[in-house]
């Protein structure tokens, strides 16, 4: 029996262990993957207070590190359910069962799909979700990028450091990212970015040789790439626990500032909650209240 079980090993996830053991609270983190959640994808943290340059996976780690020092215990396990006994709670993983007193889902999100045939096949094989990952594969080649806010941005921005020509095509005719950003990208020469148009279908003959694009009147242009990096937003994290659970209608825990979920005792913090700004510090943000709500929670029982 644990006194608090967090899913998700994000930012938010992490700063909930670390504030809950500095209650002296026992905790458990189930973590799907690795660590960090999509923050590790980031070269280059500029916006957080105190910390203008680290990277994404530094910074993860250094969060992981502290939580772990303190106390707090990991286990890699997918958590699937969550079976609300009043004062028990109960989280079922893909392994295992785990029992505690209280919960804070910080599941985060994934990438979100075009949709497109051949989309799943070619990952790996020119179709991408993680610049940062990737990019260096395609050095002095041609890519392309697809979204608007600011991970699209910072996507191309990076690919044009390595790649010989970067296309970013945007559904619309603004962008929703940092105009400083966007000033930065319109400055690089190996960038063109497309407007009010959007990718239509990818091409292929075992790797992806070049992407369609069609623009908003129904002009169709063929643009060769070597690689497409899909940047079109996240999709949350929490359809297993849409039966006990309330969620909006894009899937967001329906959870306000305060982080209380329709459950007592069940809390929401991260990316994963309706929120209007999704941040690195609204993430830690997150974890701090949502642990000290537990932390309260519990005492209360």
């Amino acid at each position: 029996m644990y006194d608090i079980i967090i899913i998700g090993a994000g930012p938010a996830g992490m700063t909930a262990a670390i504030y809950a053991r500095r209650a002296s609270k026992s905790v458990l983190v189930l973590e799907a993957l690795s660590y960090g959640g999509q923050i590790i994808n980031t070269p280059d943290i500029e916006n957080y207070p105190a910390a203008a340059h680290i990277s994404g996976f530094e910074f993860a780690t250094k969060v992981y590190e502290q939580a772990a020092a303190l106390g707090a215990e990991f286990v890699f396990e997918k958590a699937v359910d969550i079976i609300d006994g009043g004062s028990e709670k109960t989280v079922v993983t893909t392994d295992n069962s785990y029992t505690c007193k209280a919960v804070i889902i910080a599941t985060g999100s994934r990438n979100r799909r075009l949709g497109l045939p051949n989309e799943d096949e070619l990952i790996g094989r020119g179709v991408s979700y993680c610049a940062t990952c990737d990019g260096a594969f395609f050095r002095g080649k041609t890519v392309a990028v697809v979204g608007g806010g600011n991970t699209a941005l910072e996507d191309a921005l990076y690919l044009c450091d390595l790649a010989a020509k970067v296309y970013l095509i945007h559904r619309r005719d603004a962008f929703r990212g940092d105009e400083k950003t966007v000033s930065a990208l319109k400055a690089r020469e190996t960038a063109e970015i497309i407007y009010n148009s959007t990718v239509t279908a990818l091409l292929a003959d075992k790797r992806l040789t070049g992407i369609e694009v069609t623009d908003k009147d129904g002009g169709v242009r063929t643009i060769e790439t070597d690689g497409l990096f899909v940047a079109v937003g996240r999709v949350p994290e929490n359809a297993g626990f849409a039966k006990l659970i309330k969620l909006d209608e894009a899937g967001y825990i329906a959870a306000g500032e305060d982080c209380l979920t329709n459950v007592p005792g069940i809390y929401a913090a991260g990316d994963g909650r309706a929120k209007n700004v999704r941040q690195l510090v609204t993430a830690a943000a997150d974890g701090a209240v949502s642990a000290e709500a537990a932390v309260r929670y519990i005492s209360e029982l």
